[in-house]
């Protein structure tokens, strides 16, 4: 039975890990596949839009048969309540965890696994998570739409505050006013650094979204500062959040709203990781006078894709920035007969010493208007997970970002608010985004 309980999670893990949902992760440590974290990402159009939220799941010896436990670790240390039924001390209320009552059929069946508690707690984070509450619909209709308004607007600020711009500060090493004390489900997170040269007695967190975090905050940036742009405009600098009639003493959201240091944090976080990609290239060259395997690793690489586009006589071209082995440069030429036809676009992908874990951060240096590059020329690609460490499928993946005709529409590749608006907008908008864009890929031979 116990065996069976392994397989039957270790199968649901590996099924998340290679499926293509861009608002779902998980990892376990050390083969303990009963101790799993998970990472939420916040759904667009909600005040959780692109927030990380991270959950702790704790598989028992009789899953699939009974439930396992769920525990929100992204709290602010015990005092944000973040939704009617995630509590500040990390409860999670859902009928199919057995932890709050639901109507006949909704609780937990063999038939469910890690994915479905992981959506049907995604599908709290709705656009408006007032309704979430018991009862709302016997609610004084009028006091509750002023409720429900300065409810959604805490927690979008709340969102960007504790689940973005605080995790990124500590992921970075950024100095912040606030200190936070982990909760108990935190502490269990962390682990002690047990290498001898460099073993200091601290306790060093297990982060195993680190590096997806850091690139999805590129990508997001902009929705970032769209929505402090538009908060700002609904309330002020000071103004105190209201408490709902649900919430406790010690199960609540309180603070003020600071859009202006929101704005001036989150600028400061997106100069800092241009800052660590860019001291990746020194630490590369350090490395690579010592033989270091990475280094090793991607010179084969480089050549090897170098020879391989010879042979198969592509168009595109790659070539070391001063001949270091973790900086690259991709010309892209625009493929022949669509409305990239003629564009030349200088691509740099930069490598960590610590790659494959620290995934490549690339940057289009031609600009380009296209809903799936940003402003900043960081692009929207899904590199193969299972090929993480292979990098002649990532030029490809960002290739077929660019070239991609007619993808499906995503909301979670919204990286160019403006670009993305129009592409997916009426005929007429999709007009202006290919003249736009037409008008990028000609300014780019200008430009070369």
């Amino acid at each position: 039975m116990a065996d069976q309980s392994i397989f039957r999670i270790t199968k649901e893990i590996s099924d998340l890990q290679k499926n293509s949902d861009l608002s779902l992760a998980v990892a376990f440590r050390d083969r303990d596949v009963r101790n799993v974290k998970a990472l939420i990402i916040g759904p667009h159009e909600t005040p959780y839009e692109f927030g990380f939220f991270e959950f702790a799941v704790k598989f028992n010896k009789e899953y699939p048969r009974k439930s396992p436990a769920v525990t929100g670790t992204t709290t602010n240390g015990g005092r944000c309540r973040f939704n009617p039924n995630i509590y500040a001390n990390g409860k999670v209320c859902l009928s199919i965890l057995g932890t709050w009552r639901g109507e006949r059929g909704e609780e937990w069946s063999a038939a469910q696994g890690l994915e479905s508690i992981l959506l049907s707690i995604q599908s709290l984070m709705s656009s408006n998570p007032y309704e979430n509450e018991p009862g709302f619909e016997d609610a004084n209709e009028e006091s509750d739409k002023k409720n429900q308004k300065e409810y959604v607007a805490k927690i979008r600020h709340e969102s960007l505050r504790i689940s973005v711009i605080q995790r990124m500060e500590e992921y970075l090493g950024i100095s912040s006013n606030t200190t936070t004390t982990p909760t108990a489900a935190e502490r269990e997170d962390y682990d002690l650094d047990m290498d001898d040269d460099d073993y200091d007695g601290s306790a060093v967190p297990w982060e195993p979204f680190k590096d997806l975090i850091k690139r999805r905050f590129l990508w997001y940036y902009d929705s970032y500062l769209d929505a402090i742009q538009k908060a700002k405009e609904e309330v002020k600098d000071g103004q105190q959040f209201s408490r709902m009639p649900f919430e406790g003493s010690s199960n609540t959201m309180e603070g003020r709203f600071n859009y202006t240091d929101l704005e001036r944090r989150l600028r400061r976080i997106k100069a800092t990781l241009e800052t660590e990609a860019d001291r990746w290239a020194a630490e590369g060259l350090t490395t690579k006078h010592k033989d270091n395997t990475v280094a090793v690793n991607l010179s084969r690489q480089f050549e090897q894709i170098k020879e391989s586009y010879k042979r198969a006589d592509v168009p595109h071209s790659i070539e070391l920035v001063d001949g270091n082995p973790f900086v690259w440069h991709l010309t892209y030429f625009g493929r022949p007969m669509t409305n990239l036809d003629g564009g030349l676009f200088r691509i740099k992908l930069r490598f960590s010493p610590r790659f494959p874990e620290e995934q490549p951060r690339v940057t289009f240096e031609t600009r380009m208007f296209h809903h799936r590059i940003a402003a900043d020329g960081t692009p929207c690609y899904f590199p193969n997970p299972s090929r993480r460490e292979d990098v002649k499928q990532h030029i490809e993946a960002i290739i077929e970002a660019l070239e991609e005709e007619h993808p499906p529409y995503d909301p979670r590749t919204l990286i160019h608010p403006e670009a993305h608006k129009l592409f997916w907008g009426g005929a007429d908008d999709r007009k202006i985004y290919n003249r736009r864009l037409r008008r990028s890929v000609q300014q780019s031979m200008e430009d070369m």
